[in-house]
């Protein structure tokens, strides 16, 4: 089904979901975009599962809007154009990988090369492996070689490497890259927020079935997680209070902690106006510590 490079692929428009007396979400909006990998993140119960339920047409919304490919996400049709990597997955046991991902290509008009899906997801020297004898990690990566054997133009990733190893998921995060450079839009799901900050672009946080952020990653990290420079210094206080970027200044004896962004210039300044300075640290400022900030601040 094709769409507009301008128009979203996926979008929740003032999305409400109730269950019995207990409201999941509460106006959600967001939508994603061609080529690129939006992280939804929030705790557990945030609502994460219920706004993807709604994209993925397995229940309606209450209230306000939903579309996926620029119609009804229930159209078979438009669920022809997306693929689907949840985190709990039944898959005969006694079949071979290749045999997996070759039935699935069949549900297809153009599906990738049985080759190319083996490759992406680092399966070509278990392709006669039968699945039910692959650990769990190798499992989860023939997961992910269906839901891109059809060349989704959305691909809906729910904990995507839970139980692979480093050089496993670092090979699943190029192929992620690789899909979303060639204009696949990508919704990730994760809790290893390290994950969401090595491939996502965009960042949407929801508590409590509210959004409480959605923006660049460098924005968010900016703006909610300022980074901690430490050092042993005789500049005074006060005056570094007044100086760009930095938000707190508390000095321990000799040992100055600030809080800054953008932190470079401010390390900068430090070491031209003071040649003494030492033992310099510059830590924080990544998606975690964003994170954590503003869930704490929402509770």
């Amino acid at each position: 089904m094709p769409t507009s490079t301008l128009s979203p692929l996926a979008c929740l428009h003032e999305a409400q979901v109730h269950y019995g007396s207990v409201v999941a979400l509460q106006g959600v909006s967001f939508s994603l975009h061609r080529g690129e990998v939006l992280a939804l993140l929030g705790r557990n119960g945030a609502g994460k599962s219920t706004a993807i339920s709604l994209l993925l047409g397995l229940r309606r919304a209450d209230g306000g809007r939903v579309e996926l490919l620029g119609g009804d996400p229930q159209d078979l049709d438009r669920r022809g154009g997306i693929g689907v990597m949840l985190q709990a997955t039944a898959l005969p046991p006694v079949l071979q990988v290749r045999e997996l991902i070759d039935l699935a290509r069949t549900c297809y008009v153009d599906p990738r090369s049985l080759e190319d899906c083996l490759a992406l997801a680092g399966l070509t020297d278990l392709a006669r492996r039968r699945y039910g004898q692959l650990s769990g990690g190798q499992q989860r990566r023939v997961q992910f070689a269906i839901a891109i054997c059809g060349r989704p133009q959305l691909l809906f990733l729910d904990e995507p490497t839970t139980g692979l190893d480093i050089q496993a998921r670092q090979q699943l995060w190029q192929a992620i890259r690789q899909l979303a450079a060639e204009g696949c839009g990508v919704l990730l799901t994760t809790h290893y927020l390290e994950e969401a900050e090595a491939l996502a672009q965009r960042v949407v946080v929801i508590e409590q079935g509210r959004v409480l952020a959605d923006g660049p990653l460098a924005q968010f990290r900016q703006q909610l997680a300022p980074r901690r420079i430490r050092c042993r210094s005789s500049l005074e206080v006060e005056a570094l209070k007044n100086w760009p970027g930095v938000r707190e200044v508390v000095r321990d004896g000799l040992r100055l902690q600030l809080l800054a962004e953008p932190a470079e210039p401010v390390v900068a300044r430090l070491l031209a106006e003071d040649p003494q300075l030492q033992e310099l640290e510059v830590h924080g400022g990544g998606l975690a510590d964003a994170f954590v900030e503003l869930t704490r601040e929402a509770a």
